[in-house]
């Protein structure tokens, strides 16, 4: 019990005093080159580093938004902004990506990783193709961006950021393909980090693990996956009339503070029960769906506040 009670203590002596001492200064005229970055947290994260003072290349697969973002961080203050569409289901597109930086920016502090190619609602193993584009977009692209640009962010360095999912921790139905590739994403850099710590590489890694996010049409698209039996009624043990799909809340170390290093000041997940019932229950013969556990995400702008701290970005 005292054991306990101190180190709660030291904890809270710990979260009190710990000043992170941020200089947005820091960021000020850094070289970041960020993936992803025509929508959604990429987007955030690229207006977010213009108000910062940073010299930016963007890439995405749609030129026509990248060219909008481009504009809005022209007007919020960043010296240089270059922008270059790219599919990374392409096996040449990353490697082209960090030439055109490196050529663009003379160097690399900050390689932020973010894109993102989704898997259909119910996409399973026996779709090989589907299987293969989504490893090539979600993580050999990733691979080969880092294999291109760590030359560059030892000499300067500098940090790396990937942007990863729960679903790289939980395995979870219905995303078969898309899971695997975030696992995958989990393995390769937690190994990267320990490798370059033995090396003395002075490169930091940093993984942002997203929970799960509440919008209708990402549980529309379960809905309509889980909502059709596959198989007969009369192969079933019960017969299968409703389903809903229910949406865990986070359960593994660290997925909370939606990255593996607890850092000041980033937000938590709020976790709000509505299930109305605390178990599946047969009625005549058929099975009473679960009401979804709700999951509310903050807002990306203060996820953006996190990852802009890059001396946070350091080794385990």
């Amino acid at each position: 019990m005292k054991v306990l009670l101190l180190t709660g203590l030291g904890a809270l002596f710990f979260a009190y005093y710990w000043d992170d001492n941020f200089d947005p200064a820091s960021l000020q005229g850094a070289r970041v080159l960020l993936t992803g970055a025509n929508a959604g947290v990429g987007e955030e994260l690229a207006y977010h580093y213009a108000r910062l003072g940073s010299h930016l290349v963007l890439t995405a697969h749609t030129e026509a938004l990248l060219q909008k973002v481009v504009g809005n961080c022209r007007k919020l203050g960043a010296p240089k902004v270059f922008y270059i569409a790219a599919d990374m289901a392409s096996p040449e597109a990353p490697e082209s990506v960090v030439q055109f930086a490196l050529d663009k920016l003379g160097g690399l502090d900050y390689l932020v990783l973010n894109h993102i190619g989704g898997a259909p609602a119910g996409t399973r193993v026996r779709s090989p193709q589907a299987t293969r584009w989504l490893m090539q977009v979600n993580f050999v692209s990733y691979v080969q961006l880092t294999s291109r640009a760590l030359p560059s962010l030892t000499d300067s360095k500098g940090s790396l950021v990937v942007v990863s999912s729960l679903l790289g921790r939980v395995p979870t139905s219905f995303s078969t393909p898309y899971s695997a590739a975030k696992f995958a994403l989990d393995g390769f850099f937690g190994s990267l980090r320990r490798e370059l710590d033995v090396q003395d590489v002075n490169v930091a890694i940093t993984m942002c693990v997203l929970g799960l996010r509440d919008r209708a049409s990402a549980a529309e698209a379960v809905r309509s996956s889980t909502s059709r039996p596959r198989l007969q009624p009369e192969h079933r043990g019960v017969p299968l009339q409703s389903q809903t799909a229910m949406f865990l809340p986070p359960t593994v170390p660290g997925a909370r503070t939606l990255t593996e290093t607890p850092l000041r000041g980033w937000p938590q997940p709020k976790m709000k029960s509505s299930r109305q019932k605390s178990k599946t229950e047969k009625n005549d013969g058929h099975l009473e769906p679960v009401t979804a556990w709700e999951v509310q995400v903050p807002r990306v702008r203060r996820l953006c506040r996190g990852l802009a701290r890059p001396h946070l970005f350091g080794h385990d």
